[in-house]
């Protein structure tokens, strides 16, 4: 709470940033990332909880709890065996709620939009294997269940839906927050995204051999793929006139937002980086922006060999040879799918709050014929005024947020 900069009010139909809740492999909530990611401390290591009894244990960015300790930490009941996923997202979305100071009794329009892929399949592979079957995963199988789910949970009887466009569904769920919010149809959103990890999605990665079985190493010469993550990152988004007569002083504007899609190939974003380029654009244009205003880019960053060549194509495209300071994040707490989007969100605004880049681990020596060098360290020297951040998913579908200072 606190005075509410009327200077910040430029345009009614802004969109602001009042919570933040974010669970990761580096920490169980903002404070905890934060300090991880200052303290350039991973959570990729070998998967501890997921893998059975003489099963080959893989590197991914896996939460150290299981389902019943994250039903505990969610305060829900632990009989009732929801989806890894749904008790990710009630935690984060209860950080967020706490943060932005939200009643359930004041009388503001609230929606809720989660993007996820991996819908409930913990359960189905927990029943799956249990005999006489048990149906219970049909109906906690579905991505939509899972939004269902975390709605009914805090209570949220308006607006509520799910985004699964692979990679991008996080953000894309913030930017269609945004877009009701611009258009009256809602005054607050509380969006982001949440998965899981399990054994079905590691084995569909590892099947296309886009996989390191070390930790990633984005943007490296010698990157060898991704390390899988879970965990769940959402914004509570409010109207400008939600947020000035609730006295609360927003944490950042969303000022820009763009999807594009390249449709060119299933799992591979074209060579010329076509998709990643209009997403950007458009979303500095929405802003208001030029490329010279960014401060720093949350790249998409996976450590596979198309994803980072393709998006420094498009970088470079953008930004010319003046490429902002950029990193990716997923060397942290893995590239957790369609969680990615909104934790990533996350970390944007908490670069802003707190004035600080962060780095991209492991990063050693540039790709071949590019000289684009990754944040190495912790920056603390630098202004932080606007962040780009982009999650690209399969089939081409590309979206760029873009977060102000206020």
């Amino acid at each position: 709470m606190g005075d509410f900069n009327k200077s910040v009010l430029g345009m009614g139909n802004d969109v602001y940033v009042t919570g933040l809740g974010i669970i990761s492999a580096i920490g169980y909530n903002k404070e905890e990332n934060f300090r991880s990611l200052i303290q350039q401390k991973t959570g990729i290591h070998p998967v501890e909880l997921l893998i059975g009894k003489g099963e080959h244990p893989f590197m991914a960015g896996e939460i150290g709890s299981t389902n019943l300790q994250l039903a505990a930490i969610a305060g829900c009941d632990q009989s009732a065996d929801l989806p890894r996923s749904a008790l990710l997202a009630l935690i984060a979305a209860e950080e967020a709620i706490n943060d932005a100071g939200i009643s359930a009794e004041d009388p503001w329009r609230t929606g809720i939009i989660l993007g996820n892929t991996v819908g409930g399949m913990d359960l189905t592979e927990k029943y799956y294997h249990k005999s006489p079957v048990n149906n219970t995963y049909i109906k906690s199988h579905s991505c939509g269940y899972i939004t269902e789910q975390v709605a009914d949970h805090l209570g949220i009887r308006g607006f509520a839906t799910t985004i699964s466009t692979a990679c991008s569904s996080g953000a894309n769920a913030i930017m269609l927050g945004a877009r009701l919010i611009r258009h009256g149809i809602v005054d607050r959103v509380i969006a982001g995204g949440t998965d899981a990890l399990s054994k079905f999605t590691y084995y569909g990665f590892s099947s296309l051999m886009v996989v390191d079985t070390e930790i990633c190493r984005p943007f490296d010469k010698n990157r060898a793929g991704m390390n899988l993550g879970e965990g769940a990152g959402l914004v509570v988004l409010e109207s400008a006139e939600a947020a000035k007569k609730r006295g609360m002083k927003p944490l950042a504007i969303l000022s820009g937002y763009a999807n594009a899609n390249d449709a060119y190939h299933p799992t591979a974003t074209s060579p010329e980086g076509n998709g990643p380029f209009l997403s950007m654009t458009s979303a500095l244009r929405k802003a208001g922006l030029k490329s010279s205003m960014i401060s720093y880019i949350n790249v998409h960053g996976t450590g596979t060999e198309n994803n980072d060549e393709t998006e420094a194509t498009a970088l470079v495209r953008v930004f010319g040879d003046e490429v902002p300071p950029f990193s990716s994040t997923k060397s942290y707490f893995g590239h957790t799918l369609g969680a990615a989007g909104g934790i990533e969100a996350v970390v944007s605004v908490l670069a802003l709050r707190n004035q600080v880049i962060f780095p991209n681990l492991f990063f050693s020596e540039p790709m071949d014929g590019r000289q684009l060098i990754p944040v190495k360290e912790v920056l603390t020297n630098t202004p932080v005024n606007h962040v780009l951040s982009n999650s690209f998913g399969f089939g081409g579908n590309n979206t760029s947020l873009v977060f102000s200072g206020c």
